[in-house]
C-alpha cells in the first residue's frame, strides 16, 4: 500500500495513536490527529510529536472529513461514535495500525496471538524465544507497543510478535499472519461486541484471510475452537494439556512435547517452568508450536522458557508479609482469567476482586471459589454485582471496600499467616483506573504501605 501523500486521520492519541502518526509521516502521509481527550491529559504524547508537520484536533473528534482518505483509529475507540459513521457514509475506510501493517509490509513475519486469556504471558514468552535464538524480534500491538513505529524502521527479516485484541482484529480486512494462534475463547467484551457470537468472529479474524502457505496454532482442548478448526484453511497445528496428539505440542510424562508425526521431541520438564497454573502450561505449549513452525532450536525454546518468570500483574508475586502472600493478577479482567489464577495460587485465598462492569456473569467465578476461596474482598462497581451473585451460590464471607488500600489493609486484617492475599478482579479497570497496569501498581503501592506501616 502506497502511503504517501495520503490524507490520514489518526484517531486516538495513546500509544497506537503516536506510533502511527509518526509512521504515516515518515511514510510520507499528511497526517491528522483527533483525540477527544483535552490538551493537558495527552502532554506525554504530544510530546512525541510535537516538531511534526501535523495537524491536531484536542478534546474533540469533531473533525472535517472532506480532506480525508483513510482513518486509522486507535483500538479501544467504538466504531459507534459520529466521526466514524459519517466516515461510513462518506465512504472513507476506518481500520487499526494491525491492518495498516500488514498493507504496508503484507510479506513481513508476523506472527499474531489472540485468545481470551493468556495472551500477553503468550506473546511475551513467544518474543523470548526468538530473542533467544537472536533474531531480532518486535513484540508489539495490544501488549502496549505500538506496531508501526517499530514496522517502517525494521529489517526485512526481524519477527513481529503481535498481542491482536478482539478490537483490533474486528475492523481488519486483508489481514494475514504468517502464524496466528487463538489460545482459548471464552465469554467477554460483551458490552463491546454485543453478542457471544460476534465476539467469536471477532477472533476468526486472525485466520480467516490465511492460506495453505500459513499457519494456524489452536488449542485442542477448547470446545469452541475443535469446531472452529473445521474452518482453518491454512496448516492447522493443535496443543493440548490434557491430550496425546499425532502431531503437536503436548504434555508427556511430565514434559512438554513437540510430536512432529514421526518423532516425539522433549522441551523441558513441567515442573521446570516457573509460571503457575495449567492455564500458563497452555500459554507455553503455544509458545512452542509457533517455535517450532518457525524452525528454532529445542534446546534453546527449552532455556528461554526455564528462565521465563512471567510478566507482570499476571499472578505476579509482590511479597510476604507475617506470612501472608500477596499476588498481582490485576490482569485478570474477566471472570475465567480469575479463574485460572484462583486455581494457580496456593489456598487459602483472600481474593480482591471487583472493577468495571463489562456485561459478564459471575457464577462460574464463584462456583470455582469450592474451599481454595475463603474470603472475598468486593470493591468498584461490579462489587453489589458480585456480592448478590456470591450469596446466591451460598459464599457468606464479604467484605465491601471503596479503594484499593482499604482492600489490601481489610484482607492482611482478616489473614493468617499461610494465606493468599490475590488481587484478580474479573473486570475491566475503567471505573477506577485508566487501565489494569495502573490498578496493578496501585496494589503493589498498597502492600508496600502496609508492610511499612507493621515494621516488617
Amino acid at each position: 500500500m502506497n502511503i504517501n501523500d495520503k490524507r490520514v486521520l489518526v484517531l486516538g492519541l495513546g500509544i497506537s495513536g503516536v506510533s502511527a502518526a509518526k509512521a504515516l509521516t515518515k511514510l510520507g502521509a499528511k497526517v491528522t490527529v483527533s483525540d477527544i481527550n483535552p490538551e493537558e491529559k495527552l502532554k506525554d504524547y504530544i510530546y512525541e510529536i510535537k516538531d511534526m508537520n501535523l495537524r491536531m484536533y484536542l478534546g474533540t473528534n469533531d473533525v472535517p472529513l472532506d480532506d480525508i482518505d483513510l482513518i486509522v483509529k486507535s483500538p479501544g475507540i467504538p466504531l459507534t461514535i459520529d466521526i466514524i459513521k459519517e466516515a461510513n457514509r462518506r465512504n472513507i475506510e476506518v481500520i487499526t495500525d494491525l491492518e495498516l501493517a500488514y498493507r504496508i509490509c503484507p510479506d513481513k513475519n508476523f506472527i499474531a496471538i489472540t485468545g481470551t486469556n493468556g495472551k500477553t504471558t503468550t506473546t511475551t514468552l513467544t518474543g523470548e524465544l526468538f530473542k533467544g535464538a537472536g533474531i531480532k524480534t518486535h513484540v508489539s500491538g495490544n501488549i502496549g507497543v505500538g506496531i508501526l513505529w517499530d514496522l517502517v524502521n525494521s529489517n526485512e527479516d526481524d519477527v513481529f510478535v503481535i498481542e491482536a485484541s478482539s478490537f483490533q482484529l474486528e475492523s481488519t480486512k486483508y489481514f494475514k499472519p504468517k502464524v496466528s494462534v487463538i489460545i482459548n475463547i471464552t465469554p467477554d467484551h460483551l458490552n463491546w461486541h454485543g453478542t457471544y457470537e460476534n465476539y467469536i468472529n471477532a477472533k476468526k479474524k486472525i485466520f480467516i484471510n490465511q492460506t495453505e502457505k500459513e499457519y494456524t496454532v489452536l488449542n485442542y482442548d477448547d470446545k469452541i475452537l475443535r469446531q472452529i478448526g473445521e474452518e482453518v484453511n491454512s496448516n492447522l497445528i493443535w496443543f493440548s494439556v490434557d491430550n496425546k496428539l499425532s502431531k503437536g505440542a503436548y504434555i508427556d510424562d511430565g514434559y512438554v512435547v513437540i510430536n512432529d508425526g514421526e518423532k516425539i521431541h522433549r522441551i523441558l520438564k513441567t515442573d521446570e517452568i516457573k509460571i503457575l497454573g495449567k492455564h500458563n502450561l497452555e500459554n507455553v505449549l503455544a509458545s512452542v508450536s509457533v517455535g517450532w513452525i518457525m524452525g528454532l532450536d529445542n534446546g534453546i525454546m527449552g532455556d528461554v522458557i526455564r528462565n521465563f518468570k512471567g510478566v507482570e500483574h499476571r499472578i505476579e508475586f509482590v511479597d510476604t508479609i507475617n506470612g501472608v502472600e500477596f499476588y498481582n493478577d490485576s490482569k485478570g479482567t474477566n471472570p475465567d482469567a480469575s479463574i485460572k489464577a484462583i486455581l494457580a495460587v496456593n489456598p487459602p485465598i483472600i481474593l480482591i476482586a471487583g472493577g468495571k462492569d463489562k456485561g459478564s456473569e459471575f457464577g462460574e467465578f464463584v462456583e470455582s471459589f469450592g474451599d481454595r476461596v475463603k474470603s472475598l474482598v468486593l470493591l468498584g462497581e461490579t462489587k453489589e454485582k458480585i456480592r448478590d451473585t456470591a450469596l446466591k451460590y451460598g459464599f457468606k464471607n464479604i467484605h465491601m471496600v471503596n479503594n484499593m488500600k482499604e482492600a489490601v489493609y481489610k484482607s492482611f486484617e482478616i489473614s493468617q499467616p499461610g494465606d493468599s492475599v490475590l488481587l484478580s478482579p474479573a473486570c475491566a479497570s475503567w471505573d477506577m483506573y485508566s487501565n489494569f497496569e495502573m490498578r496493578g501498581h496501585d496494589f503493589k503501592r498498597a502492600v508496600k504501605s502496609l508492610k511499612e506501616a507493621k515494621n516488617v
